[in-house]
């Protein structure tokens, strides 16, 4: 089996080979994967990855799969659309959204994750695989695992909005709701992964599974023409995704991909649930973990793993973190849907939530080119939007009750 990487520690920098954990034995610190980048350099270029189909596989150099693993799922390369509706609303001249409502198979930038995850339960061997999830998550683990024939069980909070806990159940995976935040199911989840064996892809196989995140670093720059943006908008959850986006624009440069230039990183919370936001707006590089309280369930975190590592990679970027109210996330998801035709979930009205505070605050300039990630699709919490968008009244089917219809209506705009 022909392989570019193994597992190293973040701090002490051990290597420890390929297997499942997801911490340092000698320091207790978290793992990540660690690439032979002078060997990829040889094999990786941009005619290279042009030729191969369109998906997160054409980066798999800089992916913890074998050169010898066959990828089934076309996952990812999900548009990356300029937003010029929005962008006036912004008083921006050059903003994109790089839209992951369509990734495949089950609607949310999850489904990248899951797939490394995915190649390493099938490499160590494991017949269940599980997650802890605030929704996305599950639903890409029970799809992925139908698929590659793998039993899964996934564990929730309680208290997750309907769409998301149907779209787990529909693919035959064993559902575990538990009466708690998702920081108590979380570590319920890492004391199954040390009683069964079975991979937990956000815990004994979380340094693989977070690699996937990378892909929507290295999507940015090539639908970008193989350059760096100047901005990036990223909505928080645990942390990963921020620092993987990060990890890939430097990788990108130190393979000679990209020119190399400033990006600065910014994270989006719920005000509800900001613990990385509170201490990048507090000076401090430490999280104090908070109780989730928000509409933005797929963010709602409170203790993040990788909270120290988000606040690396946005204060040594030289960018800035905010957060929402609910009223905020909800007024940017319809601000989106209406100026850009992309219904998002709570996720990205906190993402476009934001972008719009840092606009207003001046830390994104007008004319740079600035992507905001969205990375769920709005059918996924439709609740959020109850009380908000009122059903019309219906009228007879007759055109004499369509105009009054109309003509009402145009008096009430004109009011």
């Amino acid at each position: 089996m022909t392989e570019r990487y193994e597992l190293q520690c973040r701090e002490c920098r051990t290597s420890v080979g390929n297997r499942p954990s997801s911490v340092c034995e000698e320091c207790f610190s978290p793992l990540e994967v660690t690439y032979d980048y002078d060997d990829i350099r040889t094999c990786l270029t941009r005619e290279a990855i042009a030729q191969r189909a369109p998906g997160i596989w054409r980066y798999r150099e800089l992916l913890p799969v074998a050169d010898e693993y066959e990828a089934t799922l076309p996952i990812g390369f999900t548009p990356l659309v300029p937003a010029p509706q929005l962008a006036r609303h912004f008083r921006s001249r050059r903003l994109f959204l790089k839209n992951d409502c369509f990734c495949f198979p089950t609607l949310s930038f999850k489904d990248r994750v899951v797939a490394m995850a995915m190649a390493q339960a099938r490499r160590f061997g494991f017949e269940v695989v599980g997650c802890a999830s605030t929704g996305n998550l599950a639903n890409a683990v029970a799809a992925q695992a139908a698929r590659a024939g793998l039993r899964a069980c996934v564990l929730i909070p309680a208290d997750l909005e309907s769409a998301k806990v149907v779209n787990t159940q529909v693919y035959g995976a064993r559902l575990v709701r538990v009466a708690g935040n998702y920081d108590q199911v979380n570590r319920l989840c890492s004391q199954i992964a040390d009683a069964y064996h079975w991979g937990f892809v956000n815990v004994n196989l979380r340094a693989y599974y977070a690699e996937g995140s990378k892909t929507v670093g290295y999507e940015i720059a090539e639908q970008l023409g193989w350059r760096l943006p100047d901005n990036v908008v990223v909505p928080m959850a645990g942390g990963s995704l921020i620092t993987k986006i990060k990890k890939a624009f430097d990788e990108l440069v130190k393979l000679g991909l990209v020119e190399p230039k400033p990006v600065k990183i910014f994270g989006a919370q719920a005000t509800g649930c900001s613990p990385i936001s509170t201490a990048v707006k507090a000076g401090q590089s430490d999280i104090a973990p908070q109780k989730p309280s928000t509409v933005a369930r797929s963010l709602a975190i409170g203790n993040p793993a990788d909270g120290h590592y988000a606040i690396q990679a946005i204060t040594g970027s030289g960018g800035w973190a905010e957060d929402v109210s609910d009223k905020e996330v909800v007024d940017a998801m319809q601000l989106l849907a209406a100026t850009e035709g992309v219904f998002a979930e709570t996720a990205g009205g906190v993402t476009v939530g934001v972008a719009r505070k840092l606009f207003a605050q001046g830390r994104i300039s007008p004319d740079e080119t600035t992507v905001l990630c969205i990375t769920g699709n709005g059918l996924k919490t439709v609740e959020a939007l109850q009380g908000r968008l009122e059903l019309p009244e219906p009228i007879p089917a007759k055109l004499a009750a369509f105009q009054e219809h109309i003509a009402d209506e145009a008096e009430a705009v004109a009011v």
